[in-house]
């Protein structure tokens, strides 16, 4: 796979196949820890490490171990106990150094285990192998990592998009949740306009 098609897959999975914005995956982080800039950012980086960490090690358990061995069905099983054991690193390591992004992530860092971005971004990989041949290891992890950058992009647009609505004179009926999922909606739609510049590094 040429240079320039690792950098339309890194960019199609930050703009066109962002796994927020377009595809409505982890949801729950993006409304729950995008209120501030510090705590979306903690939580991005931390998702962004078990992601790409998670694609490097179940890549190769399924197509070494599973594939072979007539287990692929178990896929799902040994995916979310890869990621598990990676988001307990990271909760480790941000408890011992990073105490008060630790406590402002709260629930939602444990929750990165049942985070189906994380997941899908495993998942979804092995079905761009299937289709692609050429869709290998190293497309994997461009894949995974740009898919933690645009989680980032998304989440730091979101939690900016917030902070700005907190000063702002909403009427009563659309305040808390409402104005929320609206300037979500509005945020998602300005990712439209990049499909036609990456689909055309994809081709």
């Amino acid at each position: 796979m040429s240079f320039t098609n690792l950098v339309g897959i890194f960019l199609a999975a930050i703009l066109t196949e962002n796994y927020i914005l377009v595809k409505f995956f982890g949801i729950c982080p993006f409304l729950g820890v995008s209120k501030k800039l510090n705590t979306a950012l903690g939580m991005s980086a931390a998702v962004t490490f078990v992601m790409v960490l998670a694609t490097a090690v179940t890549w190769p358990i399924y197509t070494y171990l599973l594939v072979p061995n007539e287990l692929d069905y178990l896929q799902t099983i040994v995916f979310i106990l890869v990621i598990a054991g990676l988001v307990q690193l990271v909760e480790i390591v941000m408890k011992k150094y990073m105490p008060p992004l630790y406590n402002a992530l709260g629930i939602y860092l444990p929750l990165i285990t049942t985070n189906c971005a994380v997941l899908g971004v495993t998942m979804l990989v092995l079905d761009k192998g299937a289709s692609d041949a050429s869709f290998g290891y190293v497309a994997s992890l461009v894949n995974a990592f740009g898919a933690g950058i645009g989680f980032l992009v998304a989440m730091i647009m979101f939690a900016g998009v917030r902070e700005r609505l907190e000063n702002c004179d909403i009427p009563k009926s659309l305040q808390g949740l409402p104005i929320t999922l609206v300037a979500a909606a509005l945020v998602a739609c300005s990712f439209l306009g990049f499909s036609g510049i990456v689909d055309k590094l994809l081709v």
